[in-house]
């Protein structure tokens, strides 16, 4: 191509538990369009190598954190946005490409396949000349719907997400590569009979580490653009829910041959795949805090109230655990180990509590008013030990002191994933004996800030026992569901 490319921006992205009560609706999507849509590209800064070899043109950018499925309206509205966004960025000057930004394991109330409809309608509004590119997350479903219309995919290799603006300037660096060729490029998929949680497959432990580890070897190779393994989002029930391989490159050989290999390998360590951390029940996850903290030994130690995670999908305010805890005279009581409990969210009991001022008695009932389904709502009674306002996922916060608990009420749903988080509404992490909060596999920070930790494997929207919640439209046989299943046809199938 002698001249720069025209590539437009767009996406929508949730990670979407089909067992949530929780509908996403427009609180959840911040929108971007224009020129703001690229100020998320660290690697589109003005000046940047990237953002001087193209004209990119904002269209439309949503992203919500993980929840439940999307109102069938809300997507209607925010797909129909980004067509009319393409539409007239095509009208105005021919696109050579669509950079494509979503996560892979969104659902839509009344819908399978939600990725799949929305390329399939940014597809009829371009024409099949431009190359579209996309990054996904590695929990993503792709389905052959989805594989045929994207000549560019690729995904994370790295859970935590660590590297999740590096795949995604990959994935800008590879799009402008093969614009430049003036060709496209031939993809290698297996998809492959496996659906595991997440906190089974993280890259710290094997078998993941070694798996990813692979790859950056077979990108190497001759021939060969991208190779990605997308293990899959085992929180929905869709026949595209598995894992999936797919390779990129010009030479139909080598990437046909480097898909099966790497969909071999896959399928070989399946039932390799094993919990990142320690678990237990809650009970048993609180007692060996309780243990740590009353020997003396370092902290904080963290438990991940696994089954209601809001970054995999929960619904946020499934008060099974802090129900659990608030009965503990061991956790109650004055002088209790300090453990911080993040978090639920309730809009009335905030209402509630923000007429009271720091040090108040409190006696509000809170929690389960959107998933109620594994315990009602719980009665909190103590202090008022801190009150915050403006944050923009949770809006307005509050910190009750039980004892030695303090529980974290939220205006709207917000994941305590970070050091950061519990910091910016002044519970120190650092000098909290036990921190509680609805996650899987620690992010980052708290990976690092923790002294001993376990998975409590409590129940919810994102429950770690994949059998008992009832998957019933995925294809079979499947892997654990089928544990004696046949070895699977791992063929690639190459898509032009």
């Amino acid at each position: 191509m002698s001249r720069r490319p025209r590539i437009a921006i767009a996406g929508m992205a949730i990670e979407s538990s089909g067992w949530a009560a929780h509908r996403a609706g427009y609180r959840d999507f911040p929108v971007r369009e224009g020129d703001v849509v690229l100020e998320r590209y660290p690697f589109l800064a003005a000046g940047e190598p990237l953002r001087e070899a193209a004209d990119w043109v904002g269209v439309l950018t949503a992203r919500s954190i993980p929840g439940g499925p999307v109102l069938a309206e809300v997507y209607a509205d925010l797909r129909a946005r980004i067509v009319e966004g393409l539409r007239a960025a095509h009208a105005a000057a021919p696109l050579d490409a669509v950079y494509l930004d979503v996560h892979g394991a969104m659902s839509v109330d009344g819908m399978d396949d939600a990725e799949g409809d929305l390329v399939t309608a940014v597809r009829e509004v371009v024409g099949p000349e431009p190359l579209i590119a996309s990054p996904m997350d590695l929990h993503g479903n792709v389905s052959e719907r989805y594989a045929r219309a994207v000549e560019l995919p690729t995904c994370y290799r790295m859970a935590p997400h660590e590297d999740a603006m590096d795949t995604r300037e990959r994935a800008a660096r590879n799009l402008l590569a093969w614009l430049a060729r003036d060709d496209r490029p031939v993809r290698a998929w297996v998809p492959v009979p496996i659906l595991l949680p997440g906190e089974k497959t993280s890259t710290r432990v094997e078998p993941a580490r070694s798996l990813y580890g692979l790859l950056p070897g077979v990108e190497a190779l001759p021939g060969v653009t991208d190779p990605s393994i997308w293990i899959g989002y085992a929180w929905a029930d869709e026949p595209r829910c598995h894992a999936t391989v797919i390779v990129t490159g010009e030479d139909e050989v080598a990437v046909a041959e480097q898909a099966e290999g790497l969909a071999r390998e896959l399928w070989r360590v399946r039932r390799d795949f094993a919990f990142v951390a320690p678990t237990a029940d809650l009970d048993g996850a609180m007692d060996a805090a309780l243990a740590r903290a009353r020997a003396g030994g370092e902290r904080p130690y963290l438990v991940s109230d696994s089954g209601d995670n809001p970054g995999a999908g929960g619904s946020g305010d499934v008060t099974f655990t802090l129900g659990r805890l608030l009965e503990r005279a061991d956790l109650t009581a004055e002088g209790a180990p300090l453990t911080y409990v993040a978090s639920i969210f309730d809009q009335g009991a905030i209402e509630e509590l923000a007429t009271l001022a720091i040090g108040d008695p409190v006696d509000v009932v809170a929690g389960a008013r959107v998933d109620h389904r594994v315990s009602g709502p719980v009665r909190i009674r103590g202090t008022l030990a801190g009150f915050t306002e403006g944050d923009p996922d949770a809006g307005r916060i509050a910190v009750v002191a039980v004892g030695g608990l303090r529980v974290v009420v939220t205006e709207f749903r917000k994941a305590y994933h970070g050091t950061d988080d519990f910091a910016s509404i002044g519970l120190d992490p650092t000098a909290a004996d036990i921190i509680v909060t609805k996650i899987g596999y620690l992010e980052p920070t708290l990976y690092d800030l923790q002294r001993g930790w376990t998975m409590a494997l409590t129940p919810g929207p994102v429950d770690q026992d994949l059998l008992r919640l009832g998957h019933h439209r995925i294809e079979r046989p499947m892997f654990p569901f089928d544990d004696d299943a046949p070895e699977p046809d791992l063929r690639a199938r190459i898509l032009r």
